[in-house]
């Protein structure tokens, strides 16, 4: 098959897309962003994300494999080393690079389909591939949900994409402000703990068989106050060696998995 063939970097459309890969405020204004990869691509597509464009290196990603990759109906642009090269984000090169069709991550657009939820909610996170591993503990796990509280980075950002290893397009995702996300825990009768030192409970004395929100800050700063206002409980995880915080998604990882086991990994 024949497709439109584009191979300088000067291309307008390239340049489009070279603004996608760059810049949160492209993404934002055209609804786009890009995917790199035949996981990543697969994922998104299995997720129901619209591809609009895939962008394909011959010698890298053969017709074939574009064939087998996706049957729905997009815009496929074959393009030249110096395109691929100029859009690719990776240094481990597959050849194939799609543009898709943002979703939008609104609290009220989250559905539950077991009664007794449980969510991950991480504040202010701020770090792509701190961001990229919460997303792929809450994917091992399958929670239910993954809400980012007074976001800091772009979620299609390439770096948190790559982190999550796709992991972005594999869950139910929502963001807001702490106050918004509170009301909807509230609204829906969801126990609220959070991870912090102040008035905590060990976490694996605590029950999380019923709706549960899981709520983690950042290292430095911790969560805020609003937070931990409205905490059904704080949890803490003992250290036991000579620091007194870890990694946030190590933790957000411990948390979710002890409520995993008291849920029967159900």
């Amino acid at each position: 098959m024949a497709f439109k063939q584009i191979t300088s970097a000067k291309n307008s459309y390239i340049k489009e897309l070279v603004l996608l890969k760059e810049k949160s405020r492209a993404r934002k204004k055209s609804g786009l962003f890009l995917i790199e990869g035949v996981r990543e691509i697969g994922l998104a597509i299995k997720g129901g994300y619209t591809i609009d464009t895939l962008l394909f290196y011959p010698e890298l990603f053969s017709e074939e494999q574009l064939n087998a990759l996706t049957t729905s109906q997009h815009n496929t642009i074959e393009i030249s080393k110096e395109v691929y090269q100029k859009l690719a984000h990776r240094e481990t090169t597959e050849g194939v690079i799609a543009v898709a069709k943002a979703n939008e991550f609104s609290l009220i657009n989250l559905s539950f389909k077991n009664k007794n939820p449980l969510i991950l909610i991480a504040e202010a996170p701020e770090k792509p591939g701190n961001i990229g591993a919460l997303l792929r503990t809450a994917d091992a796990a399958n929670i239910d949900a993954v809400i980012i509280a007074n976001p800091k980075t772009d979620l299609y950002n390439p770096n948190i994409i790559r982190s999550s290893v796709g992991c972005i397009f594999t869950n139910q995702i929502a963001t807001g402000t702490t106050s918004e996300i509170i009301q909807f825990l509230k609204e829906n009768n969801i126990n609220i703990y959070c991870a912090a030192l102040q008035a905590s409970k060990n976490y694996h004395t605590q029950d999380y068989t019923k709706p549960t929100a899981l709520v983690v800050g950042t290292e430095a700063t911790g969560l805020s106050e609003e937070w931990l206002e409205s905490s059904s409980q704080n949890i803490i995880i003992p250290m036991q060696g000579e620091i007194d915080s870890m990694n946030v998604s190590v933790a957000a990882g411990i948390l979710i998995f002890e409520a995993k086991r008291q849920r029967n990994f159900l």
